[in-house]
């Protein structure tokens, strides 16, 4: 299993990042985060680091249901963004509509659709489909 450089987690959940975080730890699979807690946060600050040639993330959990800018505003935009290296992002959610599911695999830059919690297990899977990149 690859170690992952640098995660990002855009979710407005404390809960969920602070789980996401812990499980990351114990897992010894990641060097660092970002979190950001909106799509406009998130959007703004990783436009930021693309153009001060800063480090990307590896990974981005992209939650559906924030304030400001939601996850599928934030994938609009972000879509529309230049980036030299590939970000592997999945839509960590709590909706189960197959609409989400279907609309989140229509966009080439998503790789998965994981429903919350999000376990080790998953966790690993996560992990181990970035070893692809």
């Amino acid at each position: 299993m690859k170690k992952i450089d640098i995660a990002c987690i855009i979710d407005d959940d404390p809960i969920f990042i602070f789980g996401v975080k812990k499980v990351m730890n114990l897992a010894d699979a990641c060097n660092s985060f970002l979190i950001y807690h909106n799509g406009k946060e998130a959007l703004d600050a990783l436009s930021s680091l693309i153009s001060t040639n800063e480090k990307l993330p590896d990974v981005i959990l992209l939650d559906l249901n924030m304030p400001i800018l939601d996850g599928w505003q934030f994938l609009e935009r972000f879509i529309k963004v230049p980036v030299s290296k590939k970000i592997i992002i999945y839509i960590v959610s709590s909706s189960v509509d197959p609409e989400d599911v279907l609309r989140a695999k229509s966009y080439e830059i998503v790789s998965n659709y994981i429903v919350k919690p999000i376990t080790m297990d998953k966790l690993i899977n996560v992990l181990e489909d970035t070893e692809n990149v």
